[in-house]
């Protein structure tokens, strides 16, 4: 049970952290466009994969920025399965974010990192 409990969590290490990383995440990778968000993933040569979360002010205050982090978080703490190991992913929402439901993000990410594999 420790286990599982332990994999639907959100560690340090899985944290995309630093400008360094951003900036190197931004120039060399791959952008996946879908409805609301934008995820640009390069590899990192790690076991595990990191997200890091661009939240800019074009999407709302402080608040709707905070609550699309959380949300980013959390759907990345409970469907870790989607993401491939090793890379890098930044999450960057639009306005358009707070309009899908949880389902839909859902289905959209399975499809992106399913039909692409270009990660």
């Amino acid at each position: 049970m420790r286990q599982s409990l332990h994999a639907q969590s959100f560690s340090k290490k899985e944290r995309l952290t630093g400008a360094k990383n951003f900036v190197r995440v931004y120039r060399k990778g791959k952008r996946i466009k879908l409805p609301g968000l934008t995820i640009i993933s390069a590899r990192n040569y790690l076991p595990y994969c990191r997200i890091g979360i661009s939240a800019s002010k074009k999407i709302g205050g402080a608040t709707e920025r905070n609550r699309a982090k959380r949300l980013i978080r959390e759907l990345f703490r409970t469907n870790k399965w989607i993401f491939p190991s090793g890379y890098d992913l930044i999450f960057v929402p639009y306005r358009k974010f707070f309009h899908l439901d949880w389902n839909e993000l859902k289905s959209n990410l399975v499809k992106a990192f399913d039909a692409s594999n270009r990660c």
